[in-house]
């Protein structure tokens, strides 16, 4: 049995940049980190007493025969993409829902790679994982989605990462003292706002409009190193949150379906109770809401908000790991 523990993502700035329809042209880059919040994956070879040859349980349960039987796009594409003929089970959970802008369905998709990997008696580094969960996601299943969450539940932290030209990818750890990052911590707020969409068709009108919105890609990647001198700088941490807003702005300007009312009223209380700066995270719609606002504001909005579930988080920095190993059974 293998069991593999994958992290969610925040992204702060650049998202939208990681496109394919943008880095085939364009240089994109995301500033991310993860959090110690997980998707965890339970494999094993599926024993032969069952009328079924395979198991796979998420929030359905299926019980096929054939790979093609299968339903869940990212575990029929894994299995064939690995070639794994056997029969096998496969068990999901997670710490947060699916389909909320964390990365939720990359870390499904790095996580159930790096199980299976370690099923086959393979070990598989990083970048692997997230190349190979980057072909199975955009070429296999064809869904519409960037390159930072693979990259991201992949080798975990707080990095920017740098999309190029024919698929070069490059992941740089961003180097803080351990008070900066605190200080950075200490004002981010994380709501759930009740709401949950598939992200390839949030993402589908934004990257249709990509041609016409080249202005505002270009400023929200130059954002990213805005932020990153602002964290080295050593000046007022009040700015990250105000670019974090400026960058908000932007993004809403992409596509008609990256926010709502609803959502524009939650960011407008909160925004009117002091918070400087945030977003939807992930390709929008609805989801998880990050806010940035000095702590000595996060009574007024936590009781504004009280509504909205709070999420308390912390920075992880191992990315997807395997914390559970038994040498598969022969039968």
């Amino acid at each position: 049995m293998i069991i593999t523990r994958t992290p969610f993502r925040i992204s702060f700035f650049g998202g939208g940049t990681d496109y394919p329809v943008w880095t085939q042209e364009q240089e994109g880059a995301v500033l991310a980190t993860t959090i110690d919040k997980y998707c965890y994956i339970t494999c094993r070879y599926l024993p032969p007493f069952f009328k079924h040859r395979s198991r796979i349980i998420y929030s359905r349960m299926e019980m096929i025969n054939e790979i093609n039987e299968i339903q869940h796009p990212s575990v029929r594409a894994c299995l064939r993409f690995l070639n794994i003929l056997r029969g096998i089970e496969i068990h999901h959970d997670a710490d947060l829902p699916a389909r909320t802008g964390i990365g939720s369905s990359s870390s499904f998709t790095v996580g159930l790679l790096n199980a299976l990997y370690a099923l086959i008696g393979k070990m598989s580094g990083k970048e692997q994982l997230y190349q190979d969960a980057i072909h199975i996601e955009q070429r296999l299943i064809q869904e519409n989605v960037g390159s930072q969450d693979q990259v991201m539940a992949a080798c975990g932290g707080f990095n920017v990462v740098r999309f190029k030209e024919g698929n070069r990818i490059f992941v740089q750890p961003i180097t803080l003292d351990s008070q900066r990052l605190r200080v950075l911590k200490s004002h981010l707020l994380l709501y759930f706002t009740g709401f949950s969409r598939f992200s390839s068709d949030v993402a589908s009108e934004q990257i249709q409009n990509t041609p016409v919105k080249k202005q505002e890609l270009k400023a929200m990647y130059e954002m990213v190193f805005e932020a990153i001198h602002i964290l080295n700088s050593g000046q007022e941490i009040t700015q990250f949150g105000k670019l974090l807003h400026e960058s908000w702005m932007l993004k809403k300007s992409l596509s008609s379906k990256i926010t709502t009312p609803f959502l524009d009223e939650i960011y407008a209380v909160a925004r009117k109770e002091g918070a400087l700066g945030g977003k939807i995270l992930g390709a929008g719609g609805g989801g998880f809401m990050l806010l940035f606002a000095s702590p000595e504001y996060h009574p007024k909005i936590k009781e504004k908000l009280k509504d909205f579930l709070y999420v308390p988080f912390e920075f992880e920095n191992l990315g997807s790991q395997v914390i559970y190993y038994a040498q598969p059974q022969e039968f």
